[in-house]
């Protein structure tokens, strides 16, 4: 028995448009990482680029449970002594909307090249405008 694995050409990238006004945080990341990482395909190959594109619209307006919007802390070190800074959703939502999904999906990724690869098929935007009409992203309703 041979295991077929698909070749870059055989490989079919789909763009798909996601609404992510009201949508909680971790489970629209969740859906996003599978569909950029090619998990809903059955030409899944974990070492290939197999999955498909994402575009984000209203990230502005996504939705954290509970107390996440004050209390949960994102950390970042500049790599100098005492560098280690934070920020809150709150705050991270009022500066740069997008970031909060970014990050949020990100991790959800391998911290490889091939992950870092991955990454850049997702699109986010917080607005409900996006530059990505003539790629005709289907529509995709996540539950």
């Amino acid at each position: 028995m041979k295991t077929w694995i698909p070749k870059p050409e055989e490989l079919d990238k789909k763009w798909y448009l996601v609404d992510a006004e009201g949508k909680v945080l971790g489970r629209l990341a969740s859906r996003i990482a599978a569909i950029i990482r090619g998990k809903t395909k059955p030409t899944y190959t974990p070492h290939l680029d197999t999955g498909d594109f994402v575009v984000v619209i209203n990230a502005a307006k996504i939705k954290l449970t509970g107390k996440k919007l004050t209390d949960k802390v994102y950390y970042h070190n500049t790599l100098w002594p005492g560098g280690l800074r934070s920020t809150t959703p709150e705050k991270m939502l009022a500066k740069f909307p997008e970031r909060v999904l970014e990050l949020a999906v990100k991790r959800m990724l391998p911290h490889t090249p091939l992950g870092r690869k991955m990454f850049s098929k997702v699109k986010i935007y917080p607005g409900p405008d996006h530059p990505h009409e003539a790629q005709k992203p289907e529509p995709l309703e996540l539950h």
